[in-house]
Parts: C-alpha cells; sequence; structure tokens
C-alpha cells in the first residue's frame, strides 16, 4: 500500500508541472501579442498563393497541378508567393541572407563600358630575316686556286675574300682594253670596258687594270655583304661553271619573330602594329619591333595564325632559336560592355551572368559572349551599363535559383519573342 501511495503522489506532481508550464507559455504568448499592438499575424506557408509545382530534381519544369513527377517516383513541390514585399517586387529572383552572403565571400561588379584595346601575350622562336639572303655567284667559267678557311656559320664582315679562281676569258678581255685604250680610240675603249663589266669584273678590278695597266689571270672573289656564312660551295681544285653559286651568306641586320595567335583573336592583329619582345637570353631587357606580316595560312593543328614580327639586330645579339615572349596591342572597336570574365557561367549551352536587383535579390540573366579582353569578356547583349552583378561565389547562387526554379531571363535581341514564364532556369547548378 505505501508504494501505491507513493507512485500516485509522483504521477499527481508530474501532471502539476505540466501544466504550470502549459500556463505559462501561454501567458508568454499573450504578453508578446500584447507588447505589439498591431501587428500582422504571421501568414503560414499553406495561406500563401501557389504560383506552380515542380520536381525539385528536375525544377526547370513548371506543373499547374499537384500530382506524381513524370520525371522521378515523387511528389510535385508546391511553389509559394513571397511574403517580403522585396520579393513581390522582383518575384523571378533569389533572395541571400547578408550573414550568408558574406560568409561565402561573395563579390560583386560593374557592367563597365571599355575600349576595345587589349594587349595580346604569346610566344615565339627567333628566325633567320629570309628576305636578307645574298647569293655569291661566278658570271664566267674558271678554275678554283685557293679558298679561304671558312666554315658554314662563320660570320664575315663585307669584303671578306672567299676564293682565288683563274678566270681564262677574263685575261683575253684584259689584254684586248689596255690594246685599245694604247690605240685611243674612246668609243672602242668604252665598248671593252663594258665587256668586262658584263663578263662580271667588279669595278673595283676595272679600276686597278686601268691605274697598273697589267693583266690579270687569278682574281680574289670577296664577299659582297657581311652576314652569317650558311654554306661555302667550292674546293681547291674546283672547275667553276658560269653562274655557279660559290656561298650563301644569311643578312643578320634584322631577324623575324614568329609568334602563334589563336584564331578568335587573329582580326585584332594588323601589320604594322608595335610589339615588346622579351628574351629568355637577356632578361630584363625589351627589344621593340613591328608586325611585318600576317601570314594567310592557318595551322590546323593548332588553329592558330602566324603572325610575323621583325626585329632590328644592329649588334647581331639577336640569334635564330632563341625564344621569346611577345606583347602585341590588339585594337578592336571602339568601346563595349564588358564583366569580369570570372563571373560569367558558362553551361555549354549557353552563358549566364547573376544580376543583382536594386532590392538585393540575384536573378539569373542570359547574355551574348564576345571576345575576351585581358580579364574581361565583352558582352554583345543581356546586360545594361552600371548594373550590379556577381562576380564570385555565382555558382552557389545559380544552384540555388535553379532549385527555386527561377527563370532565367533571356538576352534581348530584335527577333526574339517575349520570355515565357515557364521556360525556367535549366541549369542545376553543377556546370563545366
Amino acid at each position: 500500500m505505501t508504494i501505491a501511495r507513493d507512485w500516485l503522489q509522483t504521477l499527481a506532481f508530474s501532471v502539476l508541472l505540466l501544466a504550470l508550464g502549459a500556463a505559462a507559455g501561454w501567458w508568454w504568448g499573450r504578453d508578446a501579442r500584447l507588447a505589439t499592438p498591431g501587428a500582422p499575424a504571421a501568414v503560414s506557408i499553406e495561406e500563401r498563393p501557389v504560383l506552380y509545382w515542380y520536381d525539385p530534381m528536375s525544377p526547370q519544369h513548371h506543373f499547374d497541378q499537384p500530382g506524381k513527377s513524370p520525371f522521378m517516383d515523387m511528389d510535385l513541390v508546391p511553389k509559394y508567393a513571397s511574403s517580403d514585399a522585396a520579393d513581390k517586387q522582383d518575384p523571378g529572383a533569389v533572395k541571400i541572407d547578408a550573414r550568408i552572403m558574406q560568409n561565402i565571400g561573395m563579390r560583386e561588379a560593374l557592367v563597365e563600358r571599355i575600349a576595345l584595346v587589349s594587349v595580346l601575350e604569346a610566344a615565339g622562336l627567333l628566325a633567320f630575316n629570309e628576305r636578307d639572303v645574298t647569293l655569291e655567284q661566278m658570271r664566267s667559267g674558271g678554275l678554283v686556286e685557293r679558298v679561304w678557311p671558312l666554315a658554314p656559320g662563320d660570320v664575315i664582315e663585307a669584303g671578306q675574300p672567299l676564293v682565288e679562281v683563274l678566270v681564262p676569258e677574263w685575261s683575253a678581255a684584259q689584254a684586248e682594253f689596255l690594246v685599245l685604250r694604247a690605240d685611243g680610240d674612246t668609243a672602242l675603249v668604252n665598248a671593252a670596258r663594258q665587256r668586262l663589266r658584263l663578263l662580271g669584273m667588279s669595278a673595283d678590278v676595272i679600276s686597278e687594270l686601268e691605274k697598273s695597266g697589267r693583266a690579270r689571270s687569278s682574281f680574289i672573289v670577296t664577299s659582297s655583304r657581311a652576314g652569317l656564312l650558311e654554306s661555302l660551295e667550292v674546293r681547291s681544285g674546283m672547275t667553276l661553271m658560269a653562274g655557279q653559286t660559290l656561298a650563301r651568306i644569311q643578312g643578320i641586320s634584322s631577324v623575324w619573330l614568329e609568334v602563334a595567335v589563336p584564331e578568335r583573336r587573329a582580326a585584332e592583329v594588323q601589320a604594322g602594329g608595335t610589339a615588346q619582345v622579351q628574351l629568355a637570353a637577356y632578361p630584363g631587357r625589351t627589344f621593340n619591333g613591328q608586325v611585318g606580316a600576317v601570314l594567310p595560312a592557318l595551322a590546323t593543328a593548332s588553329r592558330t595564325l602566324r603572325v610575323r614580327i621583325e626585329l632590328p639586330n644592329p649588334l647581331g645579339e639577336l640569334r635564330a632559336g632563341m625564344s621569346a615572349q611577345v606583347r602585341l596591342e590588339a585594337q578592336g572597336a571602339d568601346f563595349a560592355l564588358a564583366v569580369p570574365t570570372e563571373a560569367i557561367i558558362r553551361t555549354g549551352k549557353r552563358a549566364l551572368v547573376m544580376v543583382v536587383s536594386e532590392t538585393g535579390s540575384f536573378a539569373p540573366v542570359e547574355v551574348e559572349l564576345g571576345r575576351e579582353i585581358d580579364n574581361r569578356t565583352v558582352i554583345a547583349a543581356g546586360l545594361q551599363e552600371g548594373q550590379r552583378i556577381v562576380a564570385s561565389a555565382q555558382f552557389l547562387l545559380d544552384s540555388e535559383a535553379s532549385l527555386s526554379g527561377v527563370v532565367t531571363r533571356k538576352a534581348p535581341t530584335d527577333a526574339a519573342p517575349a520570355p515565357d514564364v515557364h521556360d525556367a532556369h535549366e541549369d542545376s547548378g553543377v556546370h563545366p
């Protein structure tokens, strides 16, 4: 009996405590309501109007009636109208708490109008100027008596002796010239002098013949210019034919720098433009050049165009094969709207930008992209100057908009129809 009486007392005490707690809660709620007279009662989610129903796994599709999803074995979820006044002003947007935006490190940027002048950076290799080549040839047949100790790759000066040759035809022409000069017939002397030139004798050799009055059988062939000796095609004892090449000399007073420019930026580079070149061999130095030509052939493997830059080389310090980094000033049209490239969401089908409204909400807007200039991308359509956009963490906002079924605003075009309210944000927030 004692145990039963104790149990009944404990039960009665517990019931009394529960009653006291319920009364205190009712009284506290009454005081809170009385403290804010005239405050509207909170509207429950169920009391808000339903805009549409959607499948959370496929939020881009909207339905007018509840039911089962045709895509997944699950019930459709209602999308309620917001009770926030700001959301009512801009229903097709996403609202994010300020503390969450701070935690995810969200940054904003402005849609700005910029000048379409960019710097194109590329790499290239130095090469010889193929226009600056000289061939030393024989105009008459002869016999090589001596070859100077030279080899391909040597850098020679103008007037450098190459070979000494015996030219019988020159010997006979010299003797004829001296005889006619002794006769004093000016016309015949001029004709004999012209014949010596046609046989290939240089003006210096003819002048020496007139001064000395003695015919020579052997002659020294010298280089007509300075440069790199690419080939020396003669040896002692060789018989030479008229027109035979003795040596090939590559000029080095200027060099070419050939760089590969991506096909999409080929229109930005034009002949006559300036270029700043830095070489690994000369750190800290900058060489200025000029775009000589944009070659017409496209490299199909790399989808690039070859741009040829001419660099002066008065000291001969620029050598073929050196690697270089090039900065080309690329000039386009006047001005255009642009946004930071990092702000663009590329889905594969289209490009989106998260626009910040005046109420602080976010909405995805489809845009048409132009070319990229440095770290900015030109916007051909979809945005206006001065609009605020999200420059970082936009993928999180894009995912939230996708899950909420927010309608993506179309880029305006002349022939495009009005946006369809049922054309919801079709991307799932996971983008390449």
